[in-house]
């Protein structure tokens, strides 16, 4: 098949893509920065390379910036459109460019994809949607419920609206949960939720180290709360698979239904990082923070969303999608959970040493 992704220079993206060529698809792909995707087209293996076609657009822009000649060149050719394309931020002052990106650059992809007559479009969204919600559906949710930040809010419009189009192309949604590196070897390219909380972890346990300070320190939390983690390639495949077997109309939760408790997870980190003296105050009960604890509860309060709370994600639509698959459903142990952790901090003492 013709597949038309944007996105695809991203983490996800470029495990999406090896899988789509080695399953002979050509691949398009929609690149703002052109150096980016001629590196990750000389990263594949020769034999893939002739199937992989790098268009410079971008999403913000109407008809993605592509020519009316390039438009009526692919207007027919295109069998399925993935949009992962995306901006992960947390902070409330980005709510105009998250908006732009997320919300915006949906509806420029959707209205594109519409114009040359694709069938089908994939839309890549997060399992955070869900706002502060702890019950997640596969179902679109109301866009007037409170959303913990503007990201969350930013997918859930376009989402919604991606399903305006419903009835002029097969429309699926997946929804993946916090993606982390890859379940046999650890490796990952991202600095987002796990990665950018364990990277506050061990600057600020690099400052305590400068200034010599030996107190305990608290992070602010549930413990038996769950980090719902999914590994690049779990996600990765459900979505090569999706090409062929996925439904029109459909919601996919692609998330964790056994995930790690924060403790087991702050356990694993603090035994990398050499931080025994970190510990969790438990949400709701009585504390009182020093100064440094709350320095160090304010550097990642962006992800307690994300790492303090349990939510319960329904995936019967995802456990359909796989059955009959080569793919199981995902059984992420804590062995898996020490090999991503451990190849993050290896990853950083061998750039260190680079």
């Amino acid at each position: 098949m013709n597949i038309f992704l944007t996105g695809a220079t991203g983490f996800l993206g470029g495990r999406l893509i090896c899988n789509l060529l080695e399953q002979e698809h050509a691949v398009y792909i929609l690149a703002r920065n052109l150096d980016k995707a001629e590196a990750l087209k000389a990263s594949l293996p020769q034999v893939f390379r002739k199937n992989v076609h790098i268009l410079k657009g971008d999403i913000v822009k109407p008809n993605l910036g592509l020519s009316h000649d390039l438009m009526e060149e692919l207007t027919n050719k295109i069998d399925i459109f993935y949009h992962l394309a995306a901006l992960v931020k947390f902070d409330q002052d980005l709510k105009d460019t998250l908006m732009s990106l997320n919300y915006e650059g949906t509806k420029n992809a959707i209205n594109f994809a519409n114009t040359i007559k694709v069938p089908k479009f994939l839309h890549i969204s997060t399992a955070y949607t869900v706002g502060v919600s702890n019950e997640g559906k596969e179902k679109l949710y109301d866009l007037n419920q409170a959303f913990n930040n503007p990201y969350e809010e930013s997918k859930a419009f376009a989402e919604h609206e991606v399903m305006k189009f419903n009835e002029s192309m097969d429309i699926s949604i997946f929804r993946p949960a916090i993606i982390v590196g890859d379940s046999k070897t650890g490796e990952a390219d991202s600095s987002f939720t796990l990665y950018g909380f364990m990277r506050g972890l061990e600057l600020f346990k690099k400052r305590l180290d400068r200034k010599k300070y030996q107190d305990k320190v608290h992070l602010v939390g549930s413990k038996e709360g769950t980090s719902n983690l999914v590994p690049v390639d779990y996600v990765a495949d459900i979505l090569t698979l999706a090409a062929k077997k996925a439904e029109r109309n459909r919601i996919y939760n692609i998330t964790n239904p056994s995930p790690p408790t924060n403790r087991e997870v702050l356990e694993t980190i603090k035994q990398h990082l050499g931080f025994d003296s970190l510990g969790i105050y438990e949400k709701g009960t009585s504390f009182t923070l020093s100064p440094v604890e709350e320095q160090l509860n304010r550097m990642i309060d962006v992800f307690g969303p994300y790492l303090d709370r349990s939510i319960n994600f329904e995936d019967n639509n995802t456990q359909a999608l796989l059955a009959g698959s080569p793919i199981a459903h995902l059984n992420m142990t804590n062995e898996i959970v020490e090999i991503i952790v451990r190849a993050y901090f290896l990853q950083k003492k061998e750039a260190l040493h680079a």
